[in-house]
């Protein structure tokens, strides 16, 4: 069941509930306006996405494949996690969910947690379920795009772009519950808060109870509690100039379930049904985002733009770590070994653009010219239980041992590594049918182990290349050239000496076409791609004596087509 109050029922209700107003002398004429907003499917098609090209630009002059995610898709879907939103997507393939987390792969490969994850173009450390209610859009931006963004993986980004505060009062608020009996309650309310209309909020708040399927070998279900808590205040800086400052939490408390184990035959141990994590094992997670924007507009022709997000994640994790055993398949029994943990993770990031159009010798210029860079932190504490104990059917369960993960023997383990980069880019117009993407980007990665195997300094250059043929107003074909990188985790040679290694680099060649049909209403994309991966490490050895080597690569080849919009001519 979903129920929505919409701005068309507050005002209908306001109406209602208006008492009349009696002139003294005279009588007044009011006119009253009832204004209607209404939505069709046009409005699943998206002309833009500022992540694709960090301004803006159309979709036909993107020479890469991007798909966006609208609001209206997500509203109608009630989808409440990134995973329920990328379902609109082919391209992109879901992995696990264990530990209160999903894992994305895109043309193939695994999307990084730190590096592949942006919110408004920032880096978001995704380690968790990331709600979308607070999102007006997702835009999923296939291949290599170090040349925007640094250290990514070949596959692309998602990038998640905040709802921003409306010029007209609006109230939302809806529910929706299932037979398992769980449920949510959102309300996302926006205004002007003075009565020019240059200062405006937002407010989204979310309290999610879920109930799965899934029982622990005691017969409860897991559980999940959510409570999602966003704001936004943007102003006006006269006519030169836009600023915004967010904070956004989110408190995500759920049973732990590590997923069936499957026999040889590909069919789940004991049931699908059955999980074999203990029902006192759970995570306990709570991320804030507090930053701000910036925009000014120099002129008609130039803009500059800044931002800076800080993100604290903590998480505690209190783990019965099931393990199965020789016999697992024939009686049942398996094994756990427990541990508590606490992790704090800490990013920051900041952006500053330039974007520009000139013309120069009879040729159009949008330019681009920008630097960004990420400080990332990271901590745990652990304490582990010092042997396994049996977990048997038909036996009681083995209780919470009690471990604290403020008794690490060891201490606090900490790394942190920061990355810097400048890029420009530059989309040249020679005439109305041919455009050509000039970039180029480098990179700085500095990292300090502390006490955990960690990255090695590394320096990179990242080009980009594409070319779109506009055959008519309404199309193009484009063809692209990029390039990404990974810095490489240095590792303990055997004898306690950190080894470094060159980072993982990653080539694509993209072709592709982009129609818009029906008097712009539906959009036609279809790309083919060919992506390589370089430089990955092996450890050819074992863990104790241990033989590394960066000769392996990964190709991927494939290709792509969608349809967004309307199709329907006239309600036909």
């Amino acid at each position: 069941m979903n129920f929505k109050v919409t701005t068309l029922c507050s005002a209908v209700v306001l109406a209602l509930n208006t008492t009349p107003v009696l002139a003294n002398s005279q009588s007044n004429s009011v006119d009253e306006t009832l204004v209607v907003h209404a939505q069709s499917f046009d409005d699943y098609k998206v002309d833009s996405a500022s992540g694709a090209m960090r301004s803006d630009t159309t979709m036909l002059e993107t020479p890469q494949s991007v798909n966006v995610i609208p609001e209206i898709v997500l509203d109608e879907q009630l989808a409440t996690t990134l995973g329920e939103a990328l379902q609109n997507d082919a391209s992109i393939n879901a992995g696990s969910k264990k530990w209160n987390r999903e894992v994305f792969y895109s043309r193939g490969f695994e999307l990084n947690t730190g590096t592949s994850y942006l919110r408004n173009g920032q880096a978001q450390w995704s380690h968790y379920m990331l709600p979308i209610e607070t999102m007006e859009r997702i835009e999923i931006i296939k291949g290599p795009s170090s040349l925007l963004y640094g250290q990514t993986t070949p596959g692309g980004l998602i990038n998640m772009v905040s709802k921003k505060p409306t010029h007209e009062p609006m109230v939302n608020v809806g529910t929706d519950i299932d037979h398992l009996g769980s449920s949510r309650i959102h309300v996302d309310a926006s205004s002007p808060l003075n009565e020019s209309g240059s200062l405006r909020g937002r407010t989204v708040l979310v309290k999610q109870d879920t109930v799965e399927s899934r029982e622990y070998a005691n017969g409860d279900n897991r559980e999940r509690d959510r409570f999602l808590g966003y704001g936004v205040i943007e102003a006006d800086l006269s006519t030169w100039g836009l600023a915004s400052l967010h904070y956004e939490r989110t408190q995500d408390t759920a049973d732990i379930d590590s997923g069936a184990w499957l026999d040889s035959d590909g069919s789940p141990i004991g049931g699908r049904d059955l999980i074999r994590d203990m029902p006192w094992a759970f995570t306990d997670i709570t991320v804030d985002n507090i930053g701000g924007d910036l925009t000014v507009f120099i002129n008609n022709s130039w803009t500059a733009s800044a931002s800076y997000n800080h993100q604290l994640y903590k998480r505690h994790r209190r783990d019965s770590s099931p393990r199965p055993t020789s016999d697992t398949i024939n009686s049942g029994e398996y094994d756990i070994k427990p541990f508590d943990r606490q992790d704090d993770w800490q990013m920051r990031t900041f952006h500053l653009d330039v974007n520009g159009d000139f013309n120069a010798l009879n040729v159009g210029h949008k330019v681009l010219f920008g630097v960004n860079g990420r400080l990332y932190n990271y901590s745990q504490l652990r304490e582990s239980a010092s042997s396994t104990t049996p977990v048997v059917p038909g036996q009681p369960l083995p209780i919470d041992p009690g471990l604290d993960y403020n008794n690490d023997p060891d201490g606090a383990s900490n790394s942190d590594n920061q990355f810097y980069g400048i890029y420009a880019q530059d989309l040249i117009t020679i005439n109305d049918q041919w455009q050509v993407l000039l970039g180029g980007r480098y990179d700085w990665y500095k990292a300090d182990n502390g006490d955990v195997s960690g990255g090695n300094d590394s320096q990179s250059f990242s080009p980009k290349v594409g070319i779109i043929y506009h055959p008519a107003y309404n199309g193009s074909i484009y063809a692209n050239y990029s390039e990404s990188f990974e810095p490489t985790s240095s590792q303990d040679d055997g004898n306690g000496n950190l080894l470094s290694f060159d980072p993982a680099t990653a080539k694509q060649y993209e072709l592709g076409t982009k129609w818009e049909l029906f008097d712009n209403s539906l959009l036609l994309t279809g790309a083919v791609f060919d992506i390589t991966k370089e430089n990955i490490l092996l450890n050819l050895g074992t863990s104790g004596d241990p033989i590394y080597d960066q000769g392996a690569s990964q190709h991927h080849r494939g290709a792509e087509a969608a349809a967004q919009g309307q199709i329907a001519i006239n309600g036909l």
